[in-house]
């Protein structure tokens, strides 16, 4: 599998689907010559992809809700992918800066920690919600961990900016692009702080525990009239943003590409992926692949945070192997699941090390879907922006120092307050 992928989404730069497919062609067949029955094999595959199913259903939710949100004029919100972010206000972010005689990799660096911290921290990613619906963590308490990691590393990297740009400071640059972004947000859509009722609404139900999933369908139905009702958009075109997206054609090509998105078929790549890596990772899990290759390493990890070190390692592997954040994700959920159960670790510290260790080291790597989208979009190799990138390489080595010590790692008996439990840290 992982030969066929390097091949495929490195070389051919095809989609990673048929090659997990073909790895999964390839373990039944191990399987099989094992001495299973294919109905065994079979029921192995269904299995892998009902730990995905809690997932889907989030990622499903979100294309409705992206959707109505940019429909409704909720546009100046996280809209939870940071390919979006880069593709628009990151585009944008490099002709300001480059016109300001900035480092092309510095500029390229710091779009991508904005994009990335966005991503990670936001309801609405794909990759936030695989990670806490394979993890069987509920979404919000998933991006509530997350915060321990990730804000440091902020911090760190806003600091670093501000006396990098300082040296930048005094100097002009136009700012005719990001007016005509403004002035065309202006002229089609009806901007009211109203309309920050919307997710407001949301914060509020997630405040009160309310579960991702109902709180999801508020925010969706409230985004559909505020369509209508504010926008003046019709039933129709409220309906078909929900199932397709919202489009426009602003004759503004940023503001079209970062508001033509949204809907349920958006999600369906995503979606196919998920079911297709599942079936793999299933009839290695359940065939004892997986815990013949997981064995190996807990001869090594025996420790809290040796263990999640070995998860950011393997998710930061899989990204070089497989070329796809994704996969780093899917496939190392289902390595560690047990492992962690094992050890009485609640499993948010298993989701946040997967995003810790997957979706953010995937930058890094040139020929990773990641790193190649960055390099056509933003017009700046790997080694240009890597060192730049500061949030993405800072929050692994902040995950792993918390594990060695025992910070913000939650014991399955811990109770929601944030309590730590040291014991077997040595």
């Amino acid at each position: 599998m992982i030969i066929t992928m390097l091949i495929t989404v490195a070389v051919l730069e095809k989609e990673p689907h048929i090659p997990l497919m073909i790895g999964t062609a390839v373990a039944i067949m191990v399987t099989m010559l094992h001495g299973y029955e294919f109905s065994e094999v079979e029921e192995m595959m269904y299995k892998g992809i009902r730990h995905a199913l809690p997932a889907i259903i989030i990622i499903i939710l979100v294309g409705l809700v992206i959707g109505s949100w940019i429909g409704s004029g909720v546009v100046a919100l996280a809209i939870g992918s940071s390919w979006s972010t880069m593709a628009t206000v990151g585009v944008a972010s490099m002709g300001i800066g480059v016109s300001m005689g900035i480092s092309p990799g510095m500029v390229a660096g710091a779009v991508i920690c904005g994009a990335y911290f966005g991503d990670k921290m936001s309801p609405l990613s794909d990759t936030t919600n695989l990670a806490s619906g394979l993890s069987g963590v509920e979404l919000f308490e998933h991006i509530k961990h997350m915060f321990y990691t990730t804000i440091p590393a902020v911090i760190i990297a806003l600091i670093t900016f501000f006396f990098i740009g300082m040296q930048y400071g005094n100097k002009n640059f136009d700012t005719k692009r990001i007016d005509a972004i403004l002035n065309t947000m202006q002229d089609n859509f009806v901007i009211t702080p109203w309309l920050l009722l919307v997710p407001l609404v949301v914060i509020v139900l997630v405040t009160f525990k309310v579960p991702a999933i109902p709180a999801i369908c508020v925010g969706i139905i409230f985004g559909f009239f505020a369509q209508i009702f504010v926008q003046g958009g019709s039933i129709t075109e409220a309906l078909t943003a929900l199932q397709t997206g919202y489009t426009i054609e602003s004759g503004n090509k940023l503001v079209d590409e970062l508001f033509n998105r949204g809907g349920l078929e958006s999600m369906f790549y995503t979606i196919s992926l998920t079911l297709v890596a599942m079936t793999f990772g299933g009839v290695l899990e359940y065939s004892g692949m997986l815990s013949a290759l997981i064995s190996v390493i807990l001869k090594v990890a025996r420790t809290t945070g040796s263990l999640i070190a070995s998860v950011i390692v393997s998710c930061i592997g899989t990204n070089f192997t497989c070329s796809e954040q994704y996969i780093s994700i899917i496939v190392p959920s289902r390595m560690y699941a047990s492992a962690f159960k094992d050890k009485g670790l609640h499993p948010k510290n298993l989701s946040r090390a997967l995003e810790d260790g997957g979706t953010l080291t995937s930058v890094f790597v040139p020929w990773n879907t990641c790193g190649v989208f960055i390099a056509s979009t933003l017009g700046v190799s790997v080694m240009e922006y890597a060192p730049f990138a500061i949030v993405n390489y800072t929050v692994p080595i902040i995950s792993v120092i918390f594990g060695f010590i025992g910070f913000k790692i939650i014991k399955l008996k811990d109770s929601d307050d944030g309590n730590t439990d040291n014991a077997n840290l040595a």
